[in-house]
């Protein structure tokens, strides 16, 4: 797949699941229910604890039925290693320019985190395939709806501090789509599949 083919799959439910945990059997446990919900695009922070490993066991299992990817990427280094594990696109909660350029070197889309209209010309100006808003909270679907009537050309992903009840909003606004963790995850199965398809919905009528 090319870089914008798979950027266009990994939001193309306008949600991507963020796993970050405690370790390899939680993270591993999060994505089998949240895939088994029906979502096709998660991201596995590195901060998690062979979060590698647990990137590359992953990638094998879903093959072409969902997207995984890599979060808290912060270097050229991390990207690539992130590159090896299977990783199919790279996202970090800062602007670095030689991560985007690591991951474009091999063909992957990578969606670094700005905060201010300045960062966001700034990634794209590098090459971004997408942008992080970070943390999300700080701001606000009004926020991003006045800046993209500025940028409309930035293609935004809310993260951090996104709710349940407020992701359509920012999908209402202008979003492309919303970075989501824990709150999607709590519970059992059942629960975080009712969760998920609701949310899922919800996000579908925003966007039209």
């Amino acid at each position: 797949m090319y870089r914008w083919e798979i950027t266009r799959a990994a939001l193309e439910q306008r949600v991507f699941a963020i796993i970050r945990s405690e370790s390899y059997d939680q993270a591993a446990a999060t994505a089998d229910t949240l895939l088994s919900a029906g979502l096709t695009s998660l991201e596995v922070s590195l901060t998690t604890p062979f979060a590698l490993e647990a990137i590359t066991t992953l990638s094998r299992e879903v093959g072409s039925d969902a997207i995984i990817g890599a979060g808290t990427v912060l270097d050229a280094a991390s990207a690539r290693m992130a590159v090896e594990a299977g990783a199919r696109y790279l996202v970090s909660p800062s602007l670095d320019a030689q991560v985007i350029e690591m991951g474009h070197r091999y063909g992957l889309p990578v969606f670094p985190g700005v905060s201010t209209p300045t960062e966001m010309v700034r990634a794209l100006e590098l090459g971004a395939d997408a942008l992080k808003l970070f943390p999300a909270w700080s701001h606000g679907p009004r926020w991003l709806a006045d800046v993209r009537a500025a940028l409309p050309q930035a293609p935004v992903l809310p993260t951090g501090g996104v709710t349940l009840e407020d992701a359509p909003e920012w999908i209402a606004a202008g979003a492309v789509a919303c970075g989501m963790g824990s709150v999607l995850s709590q519970g059992d199965r059942d629960v975080v599949a009712k969760r998920v398809a609701d949310l899922l919905a919800r996000l579908a009528d925003a966007g039209e």
